[in-house]
């Protein structure tokens, strides 16, 4: 039913284009005798709005003397035009006089706090339907209509006009700006290069060569963690590749299918969270650019991606906690039930409720003989990170900085990250990435050309739905640009007092929530970047911060929407990792949210406790991170019991 939802939704956004090519947004204008006078399409009340006058002679003057309601303003000339800024506070007559000539016209703004209306309607209907792609588009929709309903004197004008808008102004307009398309190309040739060194053998080669250590129950399941730290670039991938494999190990050690899918779940997402070259990063740069751009900050989104890691709480915590579990063997809540219930059986797949193949695990499967070599998936994938590395630099390079005796290495390094082109880095990289991918492939005979090339374009498909989701996301920002929302709802959290060293925290529970009830982090991602990340600096410097505190709490904030998001991803049955991670674990699904939501839920508290309240208080990482380790660690020590093989 859902893939019927995707494919309509795409088919109606692509054949509504064609047909609207001449209803872009205009500048409505309005001529009193020689007078002309400009106003933005898009009038937001308590918002100061640029209006434009043009007259027929040329000032010669810098600036102008005009009467705006019988108030003398002192406005600028620029390009022939005579601009100044009024604040509509609601429906009102609007008189302008300059020398002999006057204006007048009577303006219906919209109000500010219908802004709030689109993301609040796409969180509503994500969290009813279950479903973000639909919510995004109904997003989408009201907010156009909105905009529209205050253009148009009737109501069915603006409908169609709205519905117009979307696919032929919002929709065209993200698809426009080369950032955009450069994350799209990205993800697009990392999702190929993955499902080219997975046909190629490589990735097997890997979990085979790791898979000989697997001698024990608690060998083996740190071989599975430690599978999916090293398959780190996509969860999709790290979850099928490291559930399908390592099930036959867990079975004959006596692991229970719900550690394994909980393994597998809980490594996924938490490591694509945190490493630097992911199918995720791209993505994440788009929302931090577009925060940033819209309250002009100079810093590169990977610098402040990079700035953002140390606080990322939760996917740390949640990777030590596993790894502790493991090399302590204890559990505690229903999966310490399990690991026993699986010990006493003679196998786990007694206790285990096999789910029916996916079409994702048959993609996985290759051919018969196909030689599984390690480095086919290794060499690829360090071409990625250290080609990424490289771009960076080569971008970025300054060689005043680099020569400059009074910074220290660490220093230099990032400055010229900071002011490098990511896009371009992670362009390169990725495709040098899938050539060499091809290259071994073909040369090796393994894959044929065209099977390489088949493989390659599987793997474009499989970030479609991703990428319809950031279209979407990318046109329910600009709606939300035009609309200010984030501007209502700094002026709510200012006007209510709201402390920003809690926001963080506050932000980390909502993002969570959303996750949960939609079962998509991107999702979430998507709805919360663009509304969460501007507030926050309004909020911070209204609260008297300066740039530096403010960007402290800015960072968190970053981590805070991600983490959040992994958080209620991983503790609702509806997401698609989760319910991958059971399939590839051939897990019963509902036991699988049984036994990771406890786990879940303590390495959540424990971030907030630890981690992020302490952190937005100033408290640095390096201590921070040791100190939800040790909290981690004393209580599986004494709330966890050992689970034996008899």
């Amino acid at each position: 039913m859902h893939n019927q939802i995707k494919a309509g939704l795409l088919l109606f956004l692509f054949c509504c284009i064609p047909f609207l090519a001449n209803s872009t947004v205009q500048i409505a204008s309005n001529k009193s005798g020689k007078l002309k006078v400009e106003f933005p399409t898009i009038i937001v009340s308590d918002i100061p709005t640029e209006i434009a006058i043009s007259m027929d002679t040329t000032s010669v003057n810098d600036s102008v003397w005009i009467q705006v309601n019988q108030e003398s303003i002192h406005a600028e000339i620029e390009n022939q035009q005579i601009l100044f800024h009024h604040v509509f506070t609601g429906k009102q007559k609007i008189s302008i006089k300059v020398q002999d000539k006057q204006f007048s016209k009577i303006i219906h703004p919209i109000p500010l706090w219908l802004s709030i209306l689109p993301p609040l309607i796409a969180i509503l209907m994500a969290l009813f339907f279950k479903e973000v792609y639909s919510a995004l588009f109904i997003g989408l929709f009201s907010g156009t209509l909105i905009i529209y309903s205050y253009q148009e004197a009737s109501l069915f004008t603006a409908f169609f006009k709205a519905l117009f808008a979307i696919s032929d102004t919002y929709l065209l307009q993200s698809l426009a700006n080369s950032d955009h398309i450069a994350i799209i190309l990205f993800s697009m040739l990392i999702g190929g290069m993955v499902n080219v060194i997975t046909k190629n053998g490589g990735m097997q080669g890997i979990v085979n060569l790791l898979s000989k250590f697997a001698k024990s129950p608690r060998s083996g399941q740190f071989i599975s963690w430690l599978l999916g730290i090293l398959i780190f670039f996509d969860d999709y991938a790290n979850t099928l590749i490291v559930g399908n494999t390592m099930r036959p190990v867990s079975d004959r050690l006596k692991i229970s299918r719900e550690k394994l899918a909980y393994i597998v779940d809980s490594t996924a997402a938490p490591v694509v969270s945190i490493a630097m070259i992911t199918t995720w990063i791209g993505i994440e740069l788009s929302y931090i650019q577009a925060a940033a751009t819209q309250i002009n900050i100079d810093e590169s989104p990977y610098s402040i991606f990079l700035n953002s890691l140390p606080t990322r709480f939760y996917s740390f915590f949640t990777l030590f906690f596993i790894l502790m579990l493991i090399l302590m063997k204890k559990d505690f809540g229903p999966m310490l039930k399990a690991e026993q219930k699986c010990r006493q059986s003679s196998s786990s797949t007694d206790v285990a409720n096999k789910e029916s193949e996916s079409e994702e695990l048959k993609d996985l499967e290759i051919e018969e003989n196909t030689p599984t070599r390690w480095y086919n998936a290794g060499i690829p994938v360090l071409i990625v990170i250290f080609g990424t590395f490289a771009g960076l630099l080569y971008t970025g390079w300054n060689q005043d900085v680099w020569n400059n005796p009074n910074l220290e290495f660490g220093t230099k390094l990032s400055h010229i990250i900071g002011n490098s082109n990511s896009y371009l880095a992670l362009l390169w990289s990725s495709l040098s990435a899938v050539v060499v991918a091809i290259g071994l492939s073909v040369i090796q005979r393994i894959l044929s050309l065209t099977k390489a090339v088949e493989a390659l374009v599987s793997g474009f498909k499989t970030m479609l739905t991703a990428i319809l989701i950031l279209v979407l996301a990318w046109a329910l920002a600009d709606i939300t640009k035009d609309m200010h929302t984030a501007e209502f709802i700094s002026n709510l959290l200012i006007a209510s007092n709201f402390s920003p060293l809690l926001l963080p925290t506050f932000t980390f529970i909502l993002s969570a929530l959303i996750a949960f009830s939609t079962g998509s982090s991107w999702g979430t991602m998507a709805i919360l970047y663009p509304l969460i990340l501007p507030a926050s600096w309004a909020v911070c410097h209204s609260s008297g911060m300066n740039d530096i505190e403010s960007m402290n709490i800015f960072y968190i904030t970053v981590s805070a929407i991600l983490a959040g998001s992994v958080l209620g991803d991983h503790c609702s049955p509806i997401s698609d990792t989760t319910i991958l991670s059971s399939l590839a674990s051939s897990c019963n699904h509902i036991e699988h949210v049984r036994t990771q939501l406890p786990y879940a839920l303590t390495v959540g508290s424990v971030a907030i406790f630890a981690g992020l309240l302490p952190a937005a208080y100033g408290v640095s990482s390096w201590i921070l991170i040791p100190l939800g380790f040790i909290l981690l660690y004393l209580i599986i020590r004494f709330f966890g019991k050992e689970v034996k093989l008899e």
